[in-house]
């Protein structure tokens, strides 16, 4: 009898043991965070001139490498279409000499087609460079993104000066501050449930990317950043937050 209620008794601690292991870990307090765009980028131009048209308002939705902005340009066109025509006529002459430079009638000489051919090279590559800074007075976004300010418009004039701020929302930086008595227990790679404040509200999870190796001493705290996928936009950045963190790998609800 007594040999049974031991082996009862164990098998209760093993259950017990197996249950305790594997159940999912317990979230930590929720801790007050601040959802920021992942990066701001001032949008200006490489080359100085006067904007022709800027292409976006404040809250447009952008994508890298669209065009944001055009200058006045119309020095640079001119250029390309007199290198495209340059470039024509040589390939117009290269090819009609071609014939006179066949091995069985060479009615002209080595040197002369190779004159043309050169000619020809000069050509092109004054057009691929008419091109490229045609192509500069296009302004493009860097990032996939929305339009936060817009700094000019048309008519004035772009220097130093950004045209344009944008910023990348997906994904967003999560910042929370956290008492030192935490420091070690939140490590990068864990997971984090992020509850926006009202009226966007909901439950999304990211996952810890930074944790700041230097302790704040006026106020006893710490860093931690928290990247949030946003792939979809619906999340706007600016907002209070709270967050919580899991040691295992704790499902969360949206």
């Amino acid at each position: 009898m007594n040999r049974l209620i031991c082996i009862t008794g164990f098998a209760a601690v093993v259950l017990l043991t197996f249950l305790s292991a594997n159940a999912p870990a317990a979230p930590s307090e929720y801790l007050e965070g601040m959802i920021e765009p992942y990066l701001e980028v001032k949008i200006s131009s490489q080359v100085p001139g006067i904007i022709d048209q800027v292409l976006v308002e404040r809250g447009d939705i952008v994508r890298k490498g669209q065009v944001v902005a055009k200058l006045r340009a119309s020095v640079e066109r001119a250029n390309v279409e007199l290198a495209e025509a340059q470039v024509g006529f040589a390939k117009r002459k290269l090819d009609r000499n071609k014939d006179l430079f066949a091995k069985e009638k060479e009615y002209i000489s080595a040197n002369e087609k190779d004159e043309i051919e050169t000619e020809l090279k000069k050509g092109e590559a004054t057009l691929d460079e008419a091109k490229a800074k045609l192509e500069m007075r296009s302004i493009r976004s860097t990032v996939d993104g929305v339009v936060v300010k817009r700094e000019l418009a048309a008519g004035e004039y772009v220097g130093d000066k950004p045209i344009l701020t944008i910023a990348q929302i997906h994904p967003l930086n999560v910042e929370v501050v956290v008492p030192v008595r935490r420091y070690g227990s939140i490590t990068r790679g864990m997971l984090a449930e992020v509850r926006p404040e009202a009226p966007v509200g909901g439950s999304y999870t990211g996952r810890v990317v930074i944790v700041d190796r230097v302790v704040d001493a006026a106020s006893g705290t710490f860093g931690i950043r928290v990247e949030l996928p946003n792939e979809k936009l619906l999340l706007p950045a600016g907002l209070k937050c709270r967050v919580r963190f899991y040691k295992g790998q704790q499902p969360v609800t949206r």
